[in-house]
Order: C-alpha cells, then structure tokens, then sequence
C-alpha cells in the first residue's frame, strides 16, 4: 500500500512534465509552420513591391519584344532569298579592252570610271541602274517611239571631259541598251566655288543643230562612251544593286540583334 502511494506520488510529479514537453513539440511546430508562411508572403510583397516599382526595366531586361523578334526572322528569310538570287546570277566579267579603271564605291549607289585620252581626263560616274518592270506599257501609239525608249532598262551617267588646265565638259546622259542619249551639256570650270551664280550653260541638247548633235555623239564614243561600254555596265551595276541590297540587310538584321 505504501508503495503504491509512492507510485502515484511521482506520477503526480512528472506528468506536468510529459504535458509541458509535448506542447513544447507542438508549439514548435506551430512556430516553424508560421515563420515559414510569414517568410513567404514577406519575399511575395518584395517581389510585388520590386515589380510595382521596376516594371518597365524588369520586362526590358528579361526578354526581346515579340515584334522584333518577328521583324528579325523576315529580315533573316530575306537575307537567304536575296543570296540564293544573286548566286544565281552570272557574274558580269570586265570585257578584254575596256578602257577605264573601275572604282567602286561600297555602300553607295555609284561607281566611278576613269581614263586618259590624248592628255585628257575622262571620268564617268554611274548610277545604280532603273529597271522598267513593264507595269507601265499600256499607253496609247501616238508617241511610240518615247514610249519604246521609256519601257527600256537606263543608266544614269556624268560624264566629265578635263585638260591639264581650264575648264571642263559636263555631259548628263541617260544609256540604253542600244544608245546613249545625251541630256545635257554645260562648261564648267572645276576651281569655281559652288555657291557661285550658276554660269550659262547654253541651251537644251535636243534643241541644238542635230549635225551638232552628232558630232557631241562621236565626241564622247572616241573617248570610250559607246553602246558596247554602257552594255556591260548595266550587268555590273546590277550586280552591285544586288551585292548593296544583301549588305543593307545584314546591316539591319545586326541593328535588330543588338
């Protein structure tokens, strides 16, 4: 009997302790669960605070706009057609005998030809060539033969005729495939400063005596300006038009990439 009393005497005294450690146990598992939550919804109000207050840089720095994106792959399927084209097209090889020195101009719409004669300077400068698509023939017969000239493949030039001194001849002239026709004629002096008044520079070419139409015509073909020439530079300006055209293409994709 004494012991039993004994037993149930300390019993009595540790089960408080049974009961505090295990709400202990507990209370620390309601203590980590919380701090946890409050963890959370503390680092998703900085996140909602950062976003709030650093939209824009934050979209900017993660991803390229879609619009781009889109722009770059068309401009990236352009590049392959325009070099698949132009590898397609024959190559114009410089004729045995042509005259001039060839300079061409990268990343501009001109080339410049030069040559001496007879103590002469004749320098050429060609423009990028204008191709007629033929959308425009339908037009009635009364003036066939401008007609004719209109609907052809042109090249542009600037033809300019120096001696060791002086002056010089300015001729602006437009070449088809089988003429070269003449637009104007000025004489110019090359030490002149350009905002001087503009000197006479004689009348329209077409409005001369057509004998010296003719002759201003052999003139220019003695010194290497004739159908023959103006032939091939057509194809080699095509070529540039074409080797420009994918150039200007890269430009834009490394502009759209950057």
């Amino acid at each position: 009997m004494a012991l039993s009393n004994i037993l149930k005497r300390s019993a009595s005294r540790f089960a408080p302790l049974i009961f505090n450690h295990k709400n202990l146990r507990h209370n620390h598992h309601q203590a980590t669960a919380l701090f946890a939550a409050v963890s959370d919804r503390a680092s998703g109000m900085s996140r909602n605070l950062l976003q709030r207050s650093f939209p824009s840089s934050l979209h900017h720095y993660s991803t390229k706009p879609s619009s781009d994106e889109s722009l770059l792959r068309v401009i990236q399927s352009e590049i392959k057609c325009a070099v698949e084209s132009h590898e397609e097209e024959q190559v114009e090889e410089v004729p045995q005998g042509f005259p001039f020195k060839i300079e061409n101009h990268h990343g501009q719409q001109t080339i410049t030809l030069t040559r001496q004669y007879q103590g002469e300077t004749i320098s050429v400068e060609v423009h990028m060539p204008d191709i007629i698509t033929g959308a425009e023939d339908d037009a009635d017969d009364s003036n066939e033969e401008g007609e004719e000239s209109a609907s052809q493949p042109s090249i542009p030039l600037v033809i300019q005729v120096s001696k060791r001194s002086g002056p010089c001849l300015e001729f602006n002239c437009t070449a088809y495939p089988d003429e070269i026709a003449i637009d104007s004629l000025s004489v110019k002096d090359p030490e002149a400063a350009e905002d001087e008044i503009i000197p006479y520079e004689g009348p329209d070419f077409s409005d001369l005596d057509e004998n010296l139409q003719k002759a201003f015509h052999k003139y220019l073909e003695i010194r290497g300006i004739k159908a023959s020439t103006t032939n091939f530079l057509h194809g080699y300006m095509v070529d540039k038009d074409s080797k420009e055209y994918i150039t200007w293409l890269k430009n834009l994709e490394k502009f759209i990439k950057d």
